[in-house]
């Protein structure tokens, strides 16, 4: 029997060829203990410290508790890719938290996640650096949703110059000033300026109004927090009547007080990212979970440390310091009854034990104060299930704060 072989199935053939000789060469240059934390089927005992853990089980269900949330309350979902840095993580939220899209940063940040596949990405900041937004209007395509904030006129100009050239159309969001006092406009006035400026332009569609009130996610009392909010929520409220013909809509919304923000009904779209890891500053928020129990998100985010040295008498000395974790907000809490985290350095961390319990190379479960830098400072999630590693998700966009 003769085969043939036509040029289609050649090139599928070799380029089958190409990816298992990339997989064999990607396991050749990895090294556990060198540039990488574990592999897959290690136990947690052989994981090399300090590493970043994700605990599978709780991340599964924060993810799936979320997805509940945004169905039951009827709002999209686009969570902060800021956070996580990982497109394993990005494409999980889309594939299984209902999530249509992420939030970036940055240019480069967002350039990322586009080669990592996600086709839906919201810049959540002003691009104004020429070069940047050169990058910005070549990343966009028929296939990529792309979007980015504005609050200057002259910043609108060169988007749309670049944006012709680039033959791109870019997604415009203004950025309403609603009380964090950082970038963005609250003069209604200076709203109907760019938007008459918009509509002049050509390569740029006016999408709605980026409204995030970061200062807060951070309230520390329930009572406060729902009085800042329903503050805020009364000025967006106020934005959306007075624009209402442009049909806008508004996307903002964090962690700290989602769940608030979301009652006020003003929000299309919540832009949460720390709830699929949690870290220890959003675990200590006051919540009134007597009316509701089902937004308490877990943490599933560690940073593992091994116990490198127990001379001190009532203290411990572990191997993750500050290169390891933000210090932000705050010091790390620790999984483990009975000890503390109470001082750190650029490589060490000291513990208070009590009860001279912990010995040399046990493993720590330290819950970091701040997600989002702390994630900045790995190269790996390391994903465990009941203490064996089960995958390892590279932290994709470690550095591009371009």
């Amino acid at each position: 029997m003769i085969y043939y072989i036509d040029n289609t199935n050649l090139l599928i053939i070799l380029l089958s060829l190409l990816i298992v000789l990339e997989i064999f060469m990607n396991l050749e240059k990895y090294e556990v203990g060198f540039n990488i934390p574990a592999t897959i089927g290690m136990e947690l005992k052989d994981i090399q410290t300090p590493s970043l853990i994700i605990n599978f089980k709780v991340f599964q269900n924060n993810i799936i508790k979320m997805k509940n949330f945004i169905l039951e309350n009827n709002v999209k979902l686009r969570p902060h890719a800021k956070m996580h840095k990982s497109i394993d993580v990005a494409n999980y939220q889309i594939n299984y938290g209902g999530a249509h899209g992420i939030c970036c940063q940055k240019v480069s940040e967002a350039e990322i996640f586009v080669r990592g596949g996600i086709k839906d990405i919201l810049i959540t900041n002003q691009v104004t650096d020429l070069y940047k937004i050169n990058r910005l209007t070549k990343m966009a395509s028929k296939e990529l949703k792309l979007g980015c904030c504005v609050d200057d006129a002259e910043n609108i100009i060169n988007i749309q110059r670049s944006a012709e050239k680039n033959n791109a159309q870019i997604d415009i969001y203004i950025e309403y000033d609603c009380g964090a006092n950082r970038c963005g406009v609250s003069s209604f006035d200076q709203i109907n300026e760019l938007l008459n400026l918009l509509k002049r332009m050509k390569n740029l569609s006016f999408v709605g109004f980026q409204a995030y009130n970061g200062s807060i996610q951070h309230i520390e009392d329930f009572d406060l927090r729902k009085k800042q909010v329903k503050k805020t929520s009364e000025k967006i409220k106020h934005l959306k009547t007075t624009f209402k013909q442009f049909s806008p809509i508004i996307t903002g919304v964090g962690t700290g007080c989602f769940d608030l923000e979301v009652s006020e009904d003003v929000y299309d779209e919540i832009q949460v990212g720390s709830y699929a890891f949690m870290d220890a500053h959003y675990s200590s928020l006051k919540h009134n979970y007597e009316t509701n129990n089902t937004n308490n998100f877990d943490n599933s985010l560690f940073v593992l440390s091994g116990v490198m040295s127990n001379t001190l008498e009532n203290h411990a000395i572990v191997d993750a310091g500050l290169k390891s974790m933000s210090v932000d907000s705050g010091l790390p809490l620790i999984v483990n009854d009975g000890l503390e985290y109470i001082k750190c350095s650029d490589e060490h961390g000291v513990l208070s034990d009590p009860t001279n319990s912990l010995k040399i190379n046990d493993k720590v479960f330290l819950i970091p104060g701040h997600c989002d830098p702390t994630c900045n400072l790995h190269d790996w999630y390391v994903v465990i299930k009941d203490n064996i590693v089960i995958d390892l998700w590279p932290i994709s966009a470690r550095g591009y704060s371009f």
